[in-house]
């Protein structure tokens, strides 16, 4: 009886450790679960952003570029002018392309992190603590993302990587055109009773209301670089504007009607008054130059 009562401990003890390890198996692949997936988002949001740098460095603004960039991670697709744009460059597919195969492996890995972050041991408590942690991960990665200091920061540094490590065609038009003050550089595109449609450039007055036509993609694909005032614009075009954002907007709902007429030119006074106040703000960098200078001597 002796015997037969110490071999029924040690298999009982033998029992108890085994089922202790397998629930700090089990723990550790829960713990292992929740690290892993928010590593791999962590790893999406760097790639996308890698990505945006990367497509803004060959020529697309910083808005489409980021459109792009989640729109080919996300596996969500738009049927737009500026997908064509990406999918015409070579560059700028290859790029899409690396996007595709990297989400393709970022799914995977983030339902089995997933599976097993809920597959440790405990009651519905622990369960719902750890999509706490999880919660409050994502909260942290999401306020980071969102931080324009990081995002400054994390562009320099991709840039000055991608500049030393690859041959990127380096053509950043939101830089070189200085997009700040509320100025950008918008398609607009051109219906059938639009106030721009059926006319010349020269009709349309635009630079008077501060407004620049850089270029009109035609609905037949072919482009016109630099349009001069004789160019006309056809139902179907795609206009290339550089101006003021809240201009651009309202142009793009102009109609060819009365209303539409009264909105130009209340639009020619509003940039008569703002050029205006850009001399004054002229003469008065110009004086304290001046004054400056006076002084240094």
């Amino acid at each position: 009886m002796l015997k037969g009562f110490s071999c029924d401990g040690a298999l009982k003890l033998k029992f108890q450790k085994s089922d202790r390890h397998i629930l700090r198996t089990r723990l550790m692949a829960g713990i292992i679960g929740i690290v892993a997936l928010l590593t791999v988002l962590f790893l999406s949001l760097i790639i996308i952003r890698v990505a945006t740098v990367a497509l803004t460095m060959t020529g697309l603004s910083q808005e489409t570029a980021h459109f792009q960039a989640m729109s080919a991670f996300t596996g969500t697709g738009f049927t737009t002018s500026e997908a064509e744009t990406v999918v015409n460059h070579p560059v700028r597919k290859r790029i899409i392309m690396i996007l595709m195969i990297l989400r393709s492996a970022g799914l995977v890995t983030i339902i089995i992190s997933l599976i097993l972050s809920f597959l440790g041991p405990g009651n519905e408590t622990a369960k719902l603590t750890r999509l706490l942690w999880i919660l409050i991960g994502v909260i942290v990665l999401w306020i980071a993302a969102s931080s324009r200091t990081i995002n400054k920061y994390m562009a320099r540094a991709i840039e000055k990587f991608l500049k030393r490590w690859t041959n990127l065609e380096l053509r950043d038009y939101a830089s070189l055109l200085r997009l700040a003050g509320g100025y950008n550089v918008k398609q607009i595109q051109v219906r059938d009773g639009d106030w721009v449609a059926g006319k010349n450039l020269r009709a349309c007055y635009l630079p008077e209301e501060g407004i620049t036509v850089l270029g009109i993609n035609r609905s037949d694909g072919s482009y016109v670089g630099g349009p001069k005032g004789d160019t006309e614009v056809f139902p179907g075009d795609t206009l290339i504007l550089y101006g003021k954002a809240e201009k651009l907007q309202q142009l793009d709902k102009r109609r060819a009607d009365r209303a539409g007429d009264q909105a130009h030119y209340q639009a020619v006074d509003d940039e008569k008054r703002q050029k205006q106040q850009q001399d004054m703000q002229e003469q008065s960098f110009k004086r304290k130059r001046q004054a400056n200078l006076r002084g240094e001597m």
